[in-house]
């Protein structure tokens, strides 16, 4: 359950009438009237009732010989996700996740890392993978394929840039749990063959793709779609309910 800031009744998240996201944090409303009624002054209700992090998760190639434009497109990608105050989510990994990461902590914003190694030894002279642009590193311990669920269910949205097998993988876990997806049009890899795969798929998980060659506006475009519909179904398992033993 979620508070709303306005009026304080206790809402389920996906049954909400209304969403926000502000400062990077995700506010849930009775009705529309309190929506507004935040939306003029925020300021007045953000220490009424904790916003959630909304939390970005980038898939991509971790190979370090993309081309210049592609490497510069990821960047710009990161520092959109960062400058909204979202958490940017990868795996970790070296290439374009990587540049994203950079971009992401330029502009201020938080980068989690979901390492697939046990420990920073693990991660760095196992898997070769960087550390100095995340401020969180989690280690999984779970190698590079046991990793990408960790990535994909950690996120309320998850885009797609580049990428080969891997990030396949990862678009067909995301996409089979309903997630809103976004893909950088034009990043190469697999990126570029999924609006002819998606013509191919006859599953409805609920999940929607959206495709857009320029970063700040893929993830305005992200942002909206979750913000006017998907926050009601961010994922195939949303409705269901499984009680915590103990």
């Amino acid at each position: 359950m979620v508070r709303d800031p306005v009026c304080l009744m206790e809402l389920e998240p996906t049954q909400a009438a209304a969403m926000l996201d502000h400062g990077g944090r995700k506010y849930y409303f009775c009705s529309s009237g309190c929506r507004d009624r935040f939306a003029r002054h925020p300021e007045r209700f953000l220490d009424k009732a904790p916003g959630v992090a909304m939390a970005v998760g980038v898939m991509g190639s971790a190979s370090d010989d993309e081309p210049e434009a592609v490497r510069k497109a990821a960047y710009a990608l990161g520092r959109a996700i960062g400058e909204r105050g979202y958490v940017l989510i990868t795996g970790a990994c070296p290439g374009l996740p990587y540049e994203c990461a950079r971009g992401a902590r330029a502009a201020g914003g938080l980068s989690v890392g979901i390492s697939p190694g046990l420990s920073l030894d693990e991660h760095v002279h196992k898997y070769l993978s960087p550390s100095d642009a995340y401020d969180v590193l989690i280690y999984t311990g779970s190698g590079l394929m046991g990793r990408e669920v960790t990535n994909i269910r950690s996120s309320d949205i998850v885009i797609v840039v580049g990428g080969r097998s891997g990030t396949l993988g990862e678009f067909a876990i995301a996409y089979d749990e309903g997630k809103l997806i976004g893909v950088l049009e034009g990043s190469g890899g697999i990126a570029d063959h999924l609006p002819a795969l998606e013509q191919t798929l006859a599953k409805d998980t609920g999940a929607r793709v959206i495709y857009d060659a320029d970063p700040r506006r893929l993830v305005e475009r992200l942002a909206e779609t979750y913000r006017t519909a998907h926050y009601r179904r961010p994922s195939c398992f949303c409705d269901e309910v499984i009680r915590g033993g103990g």
